[in-house]
């Protein structure tokens, strides 16, 4: 019974189709006849019962049903009617008989209005809403997914309700999709019972004069109350249907029933009505008018519109009393509701969380987050956070925005786990103008220094933006100038987001694909030690998208060597196309090399304890390679380009940690990292300078 019931719907459907081949006796027509009209008027009362679409989604799917339905029963009504001499049973001869009423020429017409009614009003109309509503649906979904980061990236929802908002939203966009479809269904259901109607009525007479020998009164008067009487049946069904579609696709501006909605915002105008219950009481008053429908209607309006506005006044009384008792400063009582909350010990922990980012604002700069009054920056973020999870390889967590009592109204903060790491000033009614190295004239500004690159810089009017960028100064709108200094310094300190949990997650993400590789990973090594070695590429600015090489070159590394900074240099070699990738340009790269007997000499110094391998470096060297790295640090300015230092693997990881605490922009790569495909250009070379006689 059970596998019965679960195929009940698709059997259904082929019993409808069968309709338009089996002929069916006049009850049985009569009893589905019923049924039609029965299915048509409850999707009517539902349509304007539901709050939104959605609530209703397989009304697509149904309304392709139950137009087959309806058609299977006009061609099985046909059948009948040109078989049987016009008898199509008691439905349809008593509805042919209620709207002809002895008048035939009467009914036919009033048949067609109904017709055209539905045709040309209901039908094009609920087309048309269908067809809008289905664009600006589509249209308006990437805006929607935007808001949806936002929220999520502002801490405002989970990933769970983002997610359950993402699918509603597709939902949506593919329901309104498929009523643009279904509505020409509902439109070609209203010509082909307008050509059914043709044919029953012109066939009939035809077969009741040659066949029947009747003469052309008796043909006439038994054919056309079958025919209106059939269209009438088939049309009072499509009409509601149509109404239904119409109904269910403006949904979307609606809090709730299209019940509710009505009575709710009728009552919330009473001066409407009663204006309207004034001027037909007026109307009453004027000689030749209807004095007692007026009088009637114009009182009843006028009398609802007053009781609509008592009640909406004493509802707006209520509202205000309760306003002023929740604005009413109760400090003793909040203070002792605070007390006892932090009685609880539990309570307190609570104090102890840690934002992983946070960024709060000055007063002024409160419009550049605020969405309300048209601040982008959380949009901003959003984009930010999936470009940077399709480099990096990494999702950068939520950002906690929020304003600062303690700031300057310009000033912002950038803090990394409740840490104050970069702290700016903007200025919001300027723009943020880069001094070129050689300004063709000088523009009148503020002067000031990039905060993100620390490039000299003059805040200047809007007015003089275009001809700033006329003496080749760079112009930088002051959020973009806050985006870009929030967004270095997270690239700066991502090492520092990853934590042990967005490490397993990454592995989990990983082992939907890569099951096996997973498996091996974790017996050779900890997620502790992983967390570790992704946290030393990402210090480096070093991808780890690709995580499947990573782990399968941890595996590989492990059976021979424990040391994790060993390790990390198997797997910078291993992803040497990310990294050349990230600094090649244009298939060079330009680099500082370091001469032979300064690398014999840093090798030399490596030195080893209980703690692993480090770097002692004698101060006059490592004064040295400083000083004319310093000096050919400039070269790299001048060429706009990313200082990077290439020597050998063995050595890479211990250079690089010293010129890190000098210069923190350069990168040290080594030639296993680079692919041959690269043509490497040396714009400088760090040799061992002999001390000078003296």
């Amino acid at each position: 019974m059970r596998r019965i019931l679960d195929f009940i719907i698709p059997l259904l459907v082929v019993v409808i189709v069968l309709f338009l081949v089996l002929p069916l006796p006049s009850q049985m027509l009569d009893v589905l006849i019923i049924i039609n009209i029965a299915i048509s008027t409850m999707i009517l009362m539902i349509t304007m019962s539901i709050g939104e679409a959605l609530e209703f989604s397989i009304f697509p799917s149904l309304l392709l049903v139950t137009t087959l339905f309806r058609l299977g029963l006009n061609v099985s009504s046909t059948r009948l009617i040109l078989s049987e001499g016009g008898d199509a049973g008691v439905v349809i001869k008593a509805f042919g008989t209620l709207i002809t009423r002895g008048n035939i020429v009467i009914g036919i017409l009033i048949f067609l209005i109904i017709v055209l009614i539905q045709f040309i009003v209901i039908t094009k109309g609920a087309e048309r809403v269908s067809e809008v509503a289905a664009r600006f649906t589509l249209d308006a979904m990437p805006g929607k997914q935007m808001a949806i980061d936002a929220d999520l990236s502002s801490g405002l929802i989970t990933e769970a309700d983002a997610r359950i908002r993402r699918q509603k939203i597709q939902k949506e966009a593919d329901f309104y999709g498929a009523m643009d479809g279904a509505t020409k269904i509902v439109k070609g259901d209203a010509v082909m019972s307008l050509i059914i109607t043709a044919i029953n009525f012109i066939a009939g007479l035809i077969i009741g004069i040659v066949q029947g020998g009747n003469d052309l009164a008796t043909v006439v008067s038994i054919y056309s109350i079958a025919t209106i009487g059939d269209g009438l049946v088939s049309q009072l069904p499509s009409l509601m249907i149509s109404t239904a579609t119409g109904m269910i696709v403006t949904r979307s501006v609606s809090d709730g029933s299209l019940n509710t909605d009505v009575i709710g915002q009728f009552r919330a105008q009473p001066r409407a009505i009663i204006a309207t219950g004034v001027i037909l009481l007026l109307l009453a008053v004027f000689p030749g008018t209807p004095t007692i429908p007026l009088l009637l209607v114009g009182s009843a309006l006028t009398i609802g519109g007053y009781w609509c506005e008592k009640k909406l006044g004493e509802e707006k009384h209520q509202e205000k009393i309760q306003e002023q008792q929740e604005q009413q400063p109760q400090p003793e009582i909040q203070a002792a509701s605070e007390t006892d909350f932090y009685k609880d010990i539990n309570n307190v922990y609570s104090l102890l969380s840690v934002e992983p980012i946070e960024m709060e604002f000055g007063y002024s700069l409160i419009p550049l987050v605020d969405e309300s009054s048209g601040g982008k920056l959380i949009s901003r973020i959003v984009i930010f956070r999936r470009q940077y999870a399709q480099d990096m390889g990494v999702v950068i967590p939520s950002i906690r925005l929020h304003d600062g009592a303690s700031l300057g109204t310009n000033e912002y903060v950038i803090k990394i786990r409740g840490e104050e790491v970069a702290r700016g000033e903007i200025l919001v009614d300027y723009y943020l103008a880069l001094e070129p190295s050689n300004p063709t004239g000088e523009i009148d500004g503020i002067e000031t220094i990039e905060p993100a690159y620390g490039i000299p810089s003059r805040w200047i009017l809007p007015e003089n933006k275009d001809m700033a960028e006329i003496y080749g100064y760079t112009v930088i709108a002051p959020l973009t100038v806050m985006l870009t200094h929030l967004t270095e310094v997270i690239k700066k300190h991502t090492y520092e987001l990853l934590t042990r949990s967005e490490t397993a997650q990454l592995v989990d993400h990983i082992k939907q694909t890569e099951p096996d590789l997973v498996e091996d990973a974790i017996k050779v090594i900890s997620y502790a030690k992983l967390e570790k070695i992704l946290k030393n590429l990402l210090k480096e600015g070093i991808p780890i998208k690709d995580l499947a090489i990573i782990l399968e070159t941890i595996v590989d590394a492990s059976a021979t060597m424990q040391d994790l900074d060993m390790i990390t240099e198997q797997v910078r070699a291993a992803l040497s196309r990310t990294i050349t990738r990230r600094f090649c340009e244009n298939g060079q790269l330009r680099v500082v090399t370091l001469d032979a007997e300064i690398e014999k000499k840093v090798l030399g110094a490596l030195t080893k304890n209980e703690h692993g391998v480090y770097l002692a470096l004698n101060p006059d060297i490592m004064q040295q390679i400083i000083g004319q790295l310093g000096e050919m640090r400039k070269k790299f300015n001048d060429l706009s380009q990313t200082p990077i230092v290439l020597t050998s693997q063995i050595i890479r990881v211990y250079l690089s940690r010293m010129i890190a605490q000098f210069y923190p922009d350069v990168y040290v790569l080594s030639f296993n990292e680079i692919t041959s495909n690269v043509q490497i250009q040396a714009i400088g070379n760090i040799v061992m300078q002999q001390d000078k006689p003296s």
